[in-house]
């Protein structure tokens, strides 16, 4: 890609000095940027990377530059202490011949090395082919996901974890197995989302988590009494709320989930192919517009999504998943887990080579 290691580092500023999350823009991205002085080699371990003091704790995040198995694992064996047991690994498996879902190969490979692990994932609320198990299943054949058990854990119903303190909900309806893992590895696309604005690792658990039929709607704010199939009426903001609340909808339902976990949950962004539109678009996903960047990794969630997007606002090829962001209020889904106390904001990015 075209930004130099230098650029990478430059980024983390937003968060490390303790913007407030949500409010910044490109201008400002930009405005902290050129405050920072780094050396162009790699650093190894964590770094201030603004020079700037600032108060309480800063959340770790790893980075590294190249998306394939060995630096996936290697990032994963820097976060995975707390992680022990049966391991579900939550993946959005995609929409049947999705263009931009993570390689298997490189999935395959990384489950390979977490000991008692399988994917996790749960049926949709849109109509499709994964609206249904059946058909779930076949999708999960034609994608390429058959090195490994795929447990949909709504195949037999739902589980309802409590929210605590939320913004809009007090329960959410999981998938029925999802209490049966000890950990938990959210692996994510990070990319666009039509609703959300952008997909990482809180959209991940938040929707992807939820039973297809009972917990998405609860998320969604869905109003109307049958299920959705495609049409107009799906994002026309009277019969499901959109972005404030939605977002804030989302932050209640993931932290569901952290909550249940505790530390026996990571957090990983693969940052390639960032289309504006999500993997539940499948085929009719929009081509990307902007190079891939790398992958971050950490034991924070709010951290992981800010430094995501930090990323997104510094390079220059970003302005339509920037754009995409914005429109849908996206950024809501950081101040909201921040107000939530989900995770931290401020963050050190450790280059991992």
């Amino acid at each position: 890609m075209d930004i130099t290691r230098r650029d990478l580092f430059k980024l983390a500023g937003v968060a490390a000095v303790g913007a407030a999350v949500g409010q910044f823009n490109a201008q400002t991205v930009e405005a902290a940027a050129k405050t920072v002085k780094l050396k162009a080699a790699p650093v190894v371990g964590s770094k201030n990377v603004t020079g700037t003091k600032y108060a309480g704790t800063a959340a770790k995040v790893y980075f590294t530059d190249k998306i394939d198995a060995a630096h996936l694992i290697k990032l994963y064996n820097l976060i995975n202490g707390e992680i022990f047991g049966k391991v579900g690994i939550k993946l959005h498996t995609g929409e049947p011949h999705g263009p931009n879902i993570l390689p298997r190969e490189m999935v395959q490979a990384f489950q390979a090395q977490v000991p008692n692990s399988n994917i996790i994932e749960t049926n949709t609320l849109y109509g499709g082919a994964r609206y249904e198990t059946p058909g779930h299943r076949e999708t999960l054949t034609t994608n390429g996901w058959g090195f490994c058990t795929v447990d949909i854990m709504d195949e037999f119903g739902g589980v309802d974890l409590p929210v605590n303190g939320g913004f809009h909900l007090q329960t959410v309806n999981m998938g029925k197995t999802l209490v049966d893992y000890d950990s938990i590895v959210v692996l994510t696309h990070f990319k666009g989302h039509a609703m959300g604005g952008f997909g990482g690792s809180l959209k991940n658990i938040a929707i992807g988590m939820a039973s297809g039929h009972v917990g998405k709607v609860q998320v969604h704010g869905y109003k109307r009494s049958e299920m959705p199939p495609p049409g107009p009426y799906w994002f026309d903001g009277v019969n499901m709320p959109l972005k404030d609340e939605f977002m804030e909808r989302m932050a209640d339902s993931g932290k569901a989930t952290c909550d249940h976990f505790g530390k026996r949950i990571v957090f990983i962004n693969v940052m390639r192919r960032m289309s504006v539109d999500c993997d539940c678009a499948g085929t009719s996903a929009a081509e990307p517009t902007m190079k891939d960047i790398g992958i971050c990794a950490s034991t924070d969630i709010l951290a992981v999504d800010q430094a995501c997007c930090d990323f997104v606002y510094t390079v220059a090829d970003s302005a339509d998943l920037r754009e995409r962001i914005e429109s849908r209020h996206g950024l809501r889904q950081l101040s909201a887990m921040a107000e939530l106390k989900m995770g931290n904001p401020q963050y050190e990015l450790i280059q991992v080579g």
